[in-house]
């Protein structure tokens, strides 16, 4: 039994991890050696400084403009999706009003709806604003994120005590100030949660961002279509005055998901705390 579970686990370690390592040594490469030579073998810091320089000289670095508009959607629709999610999801998991049961049905429903499906009505709504081609057009729609209100929604259901938010009436808080100094502070964890969630959805997306914005303001995953485009094994027919590298285009996809990497590597033990925070009644 051991040693099939072995098997298993080296199984998805090879598969998962093999393809990294191969992304963090392709940068260090040139176009020759990384289709010729060892795939994972590594090249030089030389040639890494070259394909970096390559990187951030295309279209007079607008890979860093790219980085930029993807920081500025995805952080302003956390924001948003914070302050929106959380309260809801305290609200209906403590409140007790008029069509609870149908905001959380309607939650649900909404969850299940595959964001593709939302893309056009959300653009002919934004177009109607004339909101098409401004940030706002990618952050309002980021900051709809009913996953979150579903997951707060579990974790005041399931994590807090009840009789603790009481105890705080009973001594003449009010309302607001219940969730905002008792419940709040409980709820770090799924917050985290939710934060992380709805940053790496909206760092990644791709569909609404290329129909949303052009030009200078797309983000670094619609920027990183562009790159390909000016790679000839992807693209033979092009026909710009720079070309772009497979070892450059590789570094350019490790450098658009390392954002991602770091706030993970930091709030790893908050995101734990989260998802395990509704196992248990406090």
């Amino acid at each position: 039994m051991r040693i099939v579970l072995g098997a298993v686990i080296a199984s998805f370690v090879v598969f998962f991890l093999l393809p990294i390592v191969w992304l963090l040594l392709a940068g260090t490469k040139d176009a020759r050696s990384l289709l010729l030579e060892n795939p994972m073998s590594f090249g030089s810091l030389e040639q890494l400084a070259a394909n970096w320089e390559q990187l951030f000289s295309f279209q007079n670095g607008i890979f860093l403009t790219w980085i930029g508009n993807s920081a500025l959607y995805s952080f302003g629709a956390l924001v948003i999706t914070l302050i929106v999610s959380v309260p809801a999801g305290y609200a209906l998991a403590l409140g007790n009003f008029k069509g609870r049961k149908a905001l959380l049905l309607v939650t649900l429903i909404v969850m299940l709806i595959p964001n593709t499906a939302l893309v056009l009505p959300i653009f002919l709504e934004l177009s109607a604003v004339k909101l098409i081609g401004s940030p706002l057009a990618v952050i309002l729609p980021f900051s709809f994120f009913p996953f979150g209100v579903y997951l707060t929604y579990i974790y005041f259901s399931t994590a807090v005590s009840r009789d603790l938010l009481d105890a705080a009436r009973i001594d003449g808080a009010s309302e607001l100030r219940v969730f905002a100094q008792v419940a709040m502070p409980l709820a770090a964890p799924v917050i985290a949660l939710v934060g992380f969630f709805s940053f790496t959805g909206n760092w990644n997306n791709y569909f609404l961002p290329f129909l949303m914005v052009g030009g200078k303001n797309v983000p670094v995953q619609v920027g990183l279509a562009n790159l390909l485009s000016n790679v000839p094994q992807f693209n033979p027919t092009t026909a710009t005055s720079i070309v772009i590298e497979l070892p450059t285009l590789a570094l350019a996809t490790l450098l658009s998901v390392a954002p991602i990497v770091i706030i993970f590597l930091f709030s790893q033990r908050f995101l734990v705390d989260g998802m395990t925070a509704g196992g248990t009644k406090g």
